[in-house]
Formats: structure tokens, sequence, C-alpha cells
């Protein structure tokens, strides 16, 4: 892949991990499905993990079944908990619930939804 083509991915995932409103999350795949790269959702996770874009949502963007990537308990767990909250996203077991009205569907997410309290 061309320098020219790895830019504009990576401005491509910028400019979608930026649309994600404040309380709401979005996974590593959807961001890569909706930059127009799907099957890149590691892609995705590398960008947010090199940091360089101080103002960055990084903490809106969570695994394809909700959870929170980094190891429970640690200070970044702990922080991206923090963020969200702050922003009224439940995080309950280091997991936030992905809605399916916003194109986020998956079977982990079905599977795990008893697990969460429902939204009604």
């Amino acid at each position: 892949m061309s320098t020219h083509d790895s830019d504009a991915r990576r401005h491509a995932f910028i400019a979608e991990i930026r649309a994600v409103p404040a309380g709401q999350v979005a996974s590593y795949g959807a961001i890569a499905r909706r930059a127009g790269y799907p099957r890149n959702a590691r892609w995705v996770a590398r960008l947010l993990a090199e940091g360089g874009e101080a103002d960055l949502p990084w903490h809106r963007i969570v695994r394809s079944d909700g959870r929170i990537a980094f190891p429970a308990g640690s200070a970044a767990f702990d922080e991206q908990c923090a963020r969200l909250r702050s922003e009224g996203v439940d995080v309950i077991g280091g997991r936030v619930r992905l809605h399916s009205g916003a194109g986020e569907q998956w079977l982990d997410a079905v599977l795990w939804s008893k697990a969460l309290p429902d939204d009604d």
C-alpha cells in the first residue's frame, strides 16, 4: 500500500472517530466500515494506540461486543470508563451496550443483551 493510500485511510478513520457524538460509542469495525475500509478494524485500533491526535475521542471506540479493549483495572481502562460515564454512557462490567439501531448488531451483543439492563 502506498503512503498516499495509508494517509487517506488514516484521515478517513480519524474523521469517522471524530463523528461519534458524545454519549455514544462505536466499534473499531464500525469505524472501518463507515470510513470505507471494511475488515480493517485492527487498523483503527492501531491508529488509536499510536495516540498522536490529542483531542480524538478515542474513549468512544470499543470492541464489537461492547467491551473496553484495555485490561480491567488498568489506568487506561479506568480512564475510558470514567470518560464514557461522564458522557452518560452506562458501563457495566467493562462493557457498553451497542445499539442495533445504529447499525451495530453482532451475535455477541445479542447473547450478552440479557446481562445488561434494558433501556426501556
